[in-house]
């Protein structure tokens, strides 16, 4: 079972951080391969031609294992979700009359992209309202289940909706989909690292994920996952290092029409990412070596006991079948003062997030018992 490891990470004892979801803390080993590989800027002359792909490549590799997919070309390096999502958006082969299904409040770089396409090509966007129930979950998975019909070509979700945690069922959805002829587009931000997620199982078209939260890696870059069906597909731009042949810098002037194979042609210009590349790999690195469904279990573990007791105050959390153990979202009772649980939070250095009309409460493995405990503590404060 994998024990606290907060020794990792420099966050100060009397500091409760369960917001993983706004910006993971980074880890010791992190900042020192960024530190290392900063530095070898002020001798430029010792960047050599494989330093250009090498990190590039590790890091594909590794975030192929961590997904299950076993081609590490099926991996391009992104450098926000929002990219990673329009190459997508624009190969998706939307045409006027179709449909875009999405759920309701899921993150912007996965609504606004569809909108877009959607007035452009005359095409409708389809947004699934969450259910007011104490069902929620179930009945909102329900709920897209029975929107996807035969005029659906794209379901963009999250594997994870980011404000609440509501769990969407990626394998029933992508059986649905397949029935429909629809492609299923995931935001894999808010779960990929934290939640186990299997390409071999899930069967996505596309998997975009930013770096910077439960990836424990660096801001400004990310990794993908493109599927077949983007096989042939154009990137939303043009670089050299996307083309064969590019690694052989004397012929760069010999201009080649194929890109490199799979994926590889929808990688962002400057994918060598001298700094970034090596932090988001070691940060990988370390998830492999915890293992995900461990990294679940331990959030388990940490929360359960909490939820039940902030629960008996009267707040409503998702049942622990509609959402991962990791991020949660907790809507107030009557009996609970918004105005008081604030100042709670901020008077016992509880760090989360309010997301729409949910507390949004993100932990990891650098979060012990008595984070937890401050945290229903807050609540507690916080009863009329």
């Amino acid at each position: 079972m994998l024990s606290c490891q907060r020794a990792l990470f420099k966050i100060p004892d009397e500091v409760a951080y369960l917001n993983c979801a706004y910006m993971s803390p980074q880890m010791r080993q992190v900042e020192l391969a960024g530190r290392d590989t900063l530095a070898k800027k002020n001798q430029p002359w010792l960047v050599q031609t494989e330093d250009f792909f090498l990190p590039g490549s590790e890091l594909k590799a590794l975030f192929a294992r961590l997904i299950g997919v076993r081609e590490r070309d099926r991996i391009a390096i992104i450098p926000s979700v929002s990219y990673g999502l329009a190459n997508a958006a624009f190969n998706a082969g939307l045409k006027q009359g179709d449909h875009v299904l999405v759920a309701e409040g899921q993150f912007p770089s996965n609504y606004y992209i569809w909108e877009r396409l959607c007035r452009e090509k005359g095409a409708h966007l389809t947004v699934v309202p969450a259910p007011v129930s104490n069902n929620r979950g179930k009945d909102w998975n329900q709920a897209i289940l029975e929107a996807i019909d035969d005029r659906v070509r794209v379901v963009a979700l999250g594997h994870v909706h980011w404000a609440d945690g509501t769990l969407f069922d990626l394998p029933t959805i992508r059986k649905r989909t397949r029935e429909a002829g629809a492609l299923l587009i995931i935001d894999g931000t808010q779960s990929v690292g934290a939640l186990p997620f299997d390409v071999e199982t899930i069967q996505p078209d596309a998997l975009v994920c930013a770096g910077y939260k439960w990836l424990m890696g660096p801001y400004s870059i990310g990794v993908a996952y493109y599927g077949e069906a983007f096989d042939s597909g154009t990137p939303i731009e043009e670089n050299w290092i996307n083309r064969e042949g590019s690694e052989y810098f004397a012929n760069l002037v010999q201009y080649r029409p194929e890109y490199k194979p799979l994926a590889s042609r929808y990688a962002m210009g400057e994918q060598s990412q001298f700094v970034l590349a090596p932090m988001l790999k070691t940060g990988v690195e370390q998830l492999l070596d915890w293992g995900c469904p461990e990294i679940q279990a331990y959030c388990r573990n940490l929360t359960e006991p909490a939820i039940a007791q902030i629960k008996a105050l009267g707040c409503w959390v998702e049942d622990s079948d509609w959402r991962g153990s990791h991020l949660f979202g907790v809507r107030l009772g009557q009996d609970t003062d918004p105005d008081k649980l604030k100042s709670a939070f901020a008077a016992h250095k509880v760090m989360v997030s309010f997301r729409g009309n949910a507390i949004r409460v993100a932990a990891h493995v650098y979060n012990t018992p008595e984070d937890l405990e401050k945290l229903v503590h807050c609540f507690q404060e916080a009863q009329q």
